[in-house]
């Protein structure tokens, strides 16, 4: 459907699988009419103007993130009624989705636990990092390339992703396969989005009790190494966390960062194997690769959208918000905004201001992680560009240029590839 015969009336967002492809034509229609929009089955209020979406980041006294990760649909068992609903929905706080993750707080339980976050990656342990990373993507590639193809969602940046953070953390290299296992293997339930809800539950009490294991351990015979650092760490009044409460933050780096990262090298890769010009000059000058991951960001961002819930009443692009409005905010369609990029559906890997996206959110929830994950795609990119002539999409599996049938992630909250296979020459050595 063109985005002139649109009519948004007759598009459930959330329901509808050509949107879920392929949001772009959405995307453009909504911006060029509607940049704020309350659609009409459940009363959720879409965000996708740049603007309009930097007044929902920076207002979290009105825009609770409590709802992050939920749906349009809020399943409550009290009626959202009153003039102010902050202390009302920490009462309620159990009854959201991951109400556990960092994700989903709001001040001041927010602001105490990003502290205790941030002072795990600091500027000195992410360039520690950096050595890991080039050696882990030089390692990786030496299993996949040889080969000449391969799934490389699965066989480089499931695992590469996992490692990236489990580094970054100080976890023992002892860990690193039972890390893999647990979080980049794929699952046969990939499909039953109840079991795969399920199963990342799962996965990340597992983390829970892993990480307190180590903190307890830590705390009562410290070593000097980093999960010492995290095992001792305060929140910024002094006071020392329970074990539960530092883990719960070391998750939610595996939790939150790992799937986007993937993502974003999925995208990334599909894109330099689909344009042969641009995999030339990426390969011929490195220095392009930083600009082109931003540009990649701001056009095919791995989270389309998060949801937000009001807590006081409010105006938003000409409409009053009532408290206890779910609102989705499409970061993914502000990154299309021909207000703020120019000829924002094209791919310019020079654009100036690529990096205005807001792929890694703004404000107080922007993604602390942002800067592991630009590492890990500008090494993992890089790497591959100076170890291959050539990367190309496997046909077999995606069929011919044109005709490409991509295994994507059916979401209305997530861009990515399931699968994502390639086809490899390595460079001679010389």
């Amino acid at each position: 459907m063109s985005t002139a015969e649109m009519d948004p009336t007759q598009i459930d967002y959330f329901t509808d699988a050509e949107v879920a492809a392929d949001a772009a034509p959405y995307f453009d229609h909504m911006l060029a009419h509607h940049p704020v929009w309350r659609e009409p089955k459940y009363g959720v209020v879409i965000v996708t103007g740049y603007e309009q979406a930097l007044q929902v980041y920076h207002q979290p006294e009105v825009y609770s993130s409590i709802n992050r990760t939920g749906g349009p649909v809020l399943d409550l068992p009290v009626e959202l009624a009153g003039d102010d609903l902050t202390d009302l929905l920490e009462q309620y706080r159990e009854c959201f989705p991951q109400n556990d993750q960092m994700v989903t707080f709001d001040p001041p339980l927010h602001t105490d636990h990003r502290a205790l976050l941030m002072g795990l990656i600091t500027p000195k342990r992410l360039k520690e990092n950096e050595g890991f990373l080039k050696r882990t993507a030089d390692r990786f590639l030496d299993e996949l390339l040889p080969a000449g193809k391969g799934d490389y969602i699965w066989d480089y940046a499931k695992r590469y992703a996992v490692l990236a953070v489990a580094d970054l953390l100080g976890v023992p290299e002892a860990d690193h396969a039972m890390l893999i296992e647990l979080l980049a293997t794929e699952a046969p339930i990939l499909g039953n989005l109840q079991l795969q809800a399920a199963a990342h539950h799962n996965s990340l009490e597992r983390l829970y009790d892993y990480f307190i294991e180590k903190i307890e351990e830590r705390r009562a015979n410290p070593t000097g190494d980093i999960l010492t650092g995290m095992a001792l760490a305060t929140f910024p009044d002094g006071t020392l966390p329970e074990p539960i409460h530092v883990a719960r933050i070391a998750s939610n780096l595996f939790a939150a960062g790992n799937e986007t990262t993937v993502q974003l090298l999925g995208v990334s890769l599909a894109r330099i194997a689909e344009d042969p010009a641009l995999q030339d000059l990426l390969r011929q000058d490195t220095a392009l690769i930083p600009k082109f991951i931003e540009e990649a960001l701001r056009i095919e961002a791995p989270i389309k959208g998060s949801f937000r819930l009001t807590k006081v009443a409010t105006t938003i692009g000409g409409l009053d918000l009532a408290p206890g409005t779910v609102v989705l905010l499409l970061h993914g369609a502000a990154g299309r905004d021909a207000r703020v990029f120019d000829n924002p559906a094209e791919f310019d890997v020079r654009r100036p201001n690529a990096r205005q996206h807001l792929a890694f959110g703004r404000g107080i929830h922007t993604c602390p992680g942002a800067p592991l994950a630009r590492a890990e795609a500008v090494f993992s990119i890089q790497r591959l560009l100076e170890r291959t002539q050539s990367i190309t999409v496997s046909e077999e599996h995606h069929g011919p240029a044109g005709e490409r049938r991509w295994d994507l992630m059916e979401s209305y909250k997530f861009r990515g590839h399931k699968h994502l296979h390639l086809q490899f020459s390595e460079r001679k050595a010389a």
